[in-house]
């Protein structure tokens, strides 16, 4: 059976690893420690949304951040009372309403977004918890850094919402340092010329994973991490962080195939000679060999692709699984539900292990998460 491993005691040391290096450089002299907001969206990149987030409240995390209306429900519904923030703003009065009821902190991004919050805190005769987003160069939601003016008059008109933290989203921070520092320099503008005109701004926070590590002096008051806890950086891991879950299957059959025999879809492979080969249930559909669309469109990142390619080519660098610590190599295309591995010479057997990869993110929620 297909299931994603998750390795508690990797995850323990990666919790307290954040934790240590968030508050090496402390914001203020007083002692306040960083605020650590757990991101814990598409399914606690694929480890278990419910599970994950349990287990990083057992482990000193209190404050939770998700992408989605639809997370955030969940994890209200699973009985977390934790504080959580929804970092997508949400326009629409019934949603906003079902959130506030819910104890769920918005984003607002926008007159629109703060207009239909401050409504809904009218109508239900409370205050609305919100956190303020500036766009300073990502292009997404937020309000431009450079429209103070129009923000200043908008979050001034509000009667029925808190304030409880403002944030912007670095665009490169893994890559680029100089526009990375723009940005947070656009932002602490922002909130300066907040401040003078008495708008409350609360908590700031602005680094994401690379930034955190990249950046310490940018913590501020509290940081947002996500990839980090699973071991998945960016950036240099400088902390040291460890990779914390991985698909695994079993072997479902073994069988001798002669030379010349085709092996996959479209006939794309063909023995040289006799193989004695394992099907294994899993494939596209377990995101096995899916890639994420190459987003990096600098000059030189188009090179490296190039560059990369042409290599593999050369190469002609094969797919592998691992059985029995054993390294298989995948033959033919990879199907929607299984792949075929050649294992001529190796000590296989039926319902052994197979460990496939080790990136969770994109596998399917349906799959079985087992936390060992």
């Amino acid at each position: 059976m297909n299931s994603v491993i998750v390795c508690k005691e990797d995850l323990r040391h990666n919790i307290e690893k954040v934790k240590e290096y968030a508050n090496i450089n402390l914001p203020d002299d007083k002692g306040n420690k960083v605020k650590i907001i757990a991101v814990v969206k598409a399914n606690a990149y694929g480890l278990g949304i419910i599970e994950f987030t349990n287990f990083l409240i057992d482990n000193g995390i209190d404050f939770f951040a998700v992408a989605t209306e639809e997370e955030a429900l969940q994890l209200r519904e699973a009985g977390i009372k934790n504080k959580i923030l929804l970092l997508s703003p949400i326009v629409t009065e019934e949603e906003v309403k079902k959130l506030v009821e819910n104890n769920i902190i918005l984003t607002i991004s926008s007159k629109e977004t703060a207009q239909v919050a401050d409504k809904v805190g009218q109508d239900l005769n409370k205050k609305v918890k919100a956190h303020i987003k500036i766009d300073t160069g990502f292009g997404r939601y937020g309000f431009i850094y450079s429209q103070r003016e129009d923000m200043i008059q908008i979050l001034k008109t509000l009667k029925n919402i808190k304030i409880e933290g403002t944030f912007t989203h670095f665009s490169n921070s893994y890559y680029d340092e100089r526009f990375t520092k723009l940005q947070f320099e656009r932002f602490m503008n922002c909130i300066e010329v907040l401040k003078m005109n008495e708008i409350e701004t609360g908590m700031l926070h602005v680094c994401n994973t690379s930034a955190f590590i990249k950046f310490p002096n940018m913590h501020l008051n509290a940081v947002r991490i996500g990839s980090a806890f699973c071991g998945r950086v960016s950036s240099q891991n400088t902390l040291g962080l460890r990779k914390v879950g991985y698909l695994k299957s079993n072997v479902a059959e073994i069988k001798k195939v002669p030379k010349g025999f085709n092996i996959g879809y479209s006939n794309a492979y063909k023995t040289k000679k006799e193989k004695t080969i394992a099907i294994i249930p899993c494939g596209y559909m377990q995101a096995y060999h899916t890639e994420v669309q190459r987003d990096m469109f600098r000059i030189r990142d188009k090179i490296r692709y190039l560059l990369q390619d042409i290599k593999a080519l050369f190469k002609k660098q094969k797919l592998t699984v691992t059985i029995n610590g054993q390294k298989c190599t995948v033959l033919g295309r990879v199907g929607t539900f299984h792949l075929t591995v050649d294992i001529t010479g190796k000590n296989v057997k039926i319902n052994d292990e197979v460990i496939l990869h080790d990136k969770t993110k994109y596998i399917d929620s349906s799959i079985r998460r087992e936390w060992n």
